[in-house]
């Protein structure tokens, strides 16, 4: 299925967040992503059944823990966004929101795997776009969480200072301009990546040994 160009750039919110914390260096895969719609897909080589029933159930458990305490608690689908800027569509759906009597609110994400630094970055972001994108959070105060199995990791509202948001907003330019950026292929760029050697023909097949050489040096 060939990939259709959008009419304007969408940008989905984990699309950015590894890009931001270093753990991913293609910007080249999140510029096609945002420019395109309908491509063919990567076949996922993860459990991905697996992974989707350990998150619903400590999604599930997490939610009923604050709604036993007396919250107002939404889930998944009842908290995605869109928050329309004058260069792209920002997009996004935060696992829980947690809502107090107050004017404060509690997004939380859930994360069955290993700690990484782009789950405080994707909390973050959702801190920001929650109270510009949704009407019922506008001046609300929001502060975060990550509930990994064993582990909460809060994620304080300071994070979001000038330094985090000229990073995320160049990002976002950077990956909404009409010109996209040198893709960077590799064997761990491309292992996670959904973009097939159909559109984006410097993708390194997982099977296909480091390049090397020799050397009488050592």
């Amino acid at each position: 299925m060939p990939a259709t160009p959008r009419a304007f750039p969408y940008i989905w919110t984990t699309w950015l967040t590894k890009l931001l914390t270093g753990e991913s260096s293609c910007e080249w895969a999140a510029w096609f992503k945002a420019h395109h719609q309908g491509y063919e897909k990567q076949p996922s080589d993860s459990n991905l059944a697996q992974w989707q029933i350990e998150h619903t159930a400590l999604l599930a458990e997490t939610g009923h823990k604050f709604l036993g305490s007396g919250y107002t608690v939404h889930v998944e689908g009842q908290n995605s966004f869109r928050l329309h800027g004058r260069s792209a569509v920002l997009a996004g759906q935060p696992d829980l929101i947690i809502e107090s009597k107050s004017d404060s609110a509690l997004v939380i994400d859930v994360k069955t795997g290993s700690e990484r630094a782009s789950h405080v970055a994707q909390v973050m972001v959702y801190m920001y776009a929650l109270p510009r994108a949704l009407d019922q959070y506008k001046g609300a105060r929001i502060a975060g969480e990550i509930h990994y199995p064993n582990r909460i990791q809060r994620v304080p509202r300071g994070g979001l200072d000038q330094g985090f948001m000229h990073r995320f907003i160049t990002l976002i330019h950077r990956v909404a301009a009409p010109e996209p950026p040198q893709p960077l292929p590799s064997a761990a760029e491309c292992r996670f990546c959904d973009i097939t050697i159909a559109d984006c023909p410097e993708r390194v097949d997982q099977g296909a040994p480091p390049s090397g050489g020799t050397t009488d040096d050592f």
